[in-house]
């Protein structure tokens, strides 16, 4: 038992540590290209406050989401590793959902992301947030900030169902209904 838990710990901080290097790399290279209305690293370069804040709230934020799937992905392997005779998947199918599971968890990251701020710049289009934040307005890039923190808040727990949901579970056999 102790020799499983060490095992399903080490994968986990394992995972951890990859998914930490891949969130904060390629999150950034997609928000830095993604951006129409300025060179966001050119601005960073120059020491805009305010993009440097809404970029380490994108980061996080995904982060966060990201880190909701990573629950199912360490769910499954305990599963397989407590109980392998009962399992329903070998250790290659195991590592292809999880697989399917951190990218889905990633690509609904960014989505939402993306959507939350096109929506926010669409319903106040009076503020220009994309402008002020080139300007370095410290306060638009603190709302957008909050914006993106909060939607990872919400969107976290319905890319933690989902995936829970699609993690495959053992049979516990079948139960006879008395007449």
């Amino acid at each position: 038992m102790f020799n499983t838990r060490l095992m399903v710990s080490l994968f986990e901080f394992s995972l951890a540590v990859i998914m930490t290097g891949l969130v904060i790399v390629i999150t950034y290279k997609i928000f830095i290209k993604a951006n129409p209305d300025f060179n966001m690293e050119e601005e960073i370069k120059k020491g805009n406050v305010a993009v440097g804040i809404l970029m380490a709230a994108i980061l996080f934020s995904a982060s966060m989401i990201i880190h909701k799937g990573m629950e199912s992905v360490v769910n499954m392997f305990r599963l397989y590793m407590s109980a392998p005779s009962e399992s329903v998947l070998n250790l290659w199918k195991i590592t292809l959902i999880s697989f399917g599971h951190l990218s889905m968890s990633m690509l609904l990251a960014f989505i939402t992301i993306k959507i939350t701020l096109r929506l926010f710049g669409r319903l106040d289009r009076n503020l220009q947030a994309g402008k002020e934040l080139q300007k370095g307005n410290v306060a638009v890039g603190v709302l957008l900030a909050g914006v993106v923190l909060i939607a990872a808040l919400y969107v976290g727990e319905g890319v933690s169902s989902i995936s829970k949901a699609l993690v495959p579970q053992p049979s516990i056999g079948q139960i006879e209904i008395l007449e």
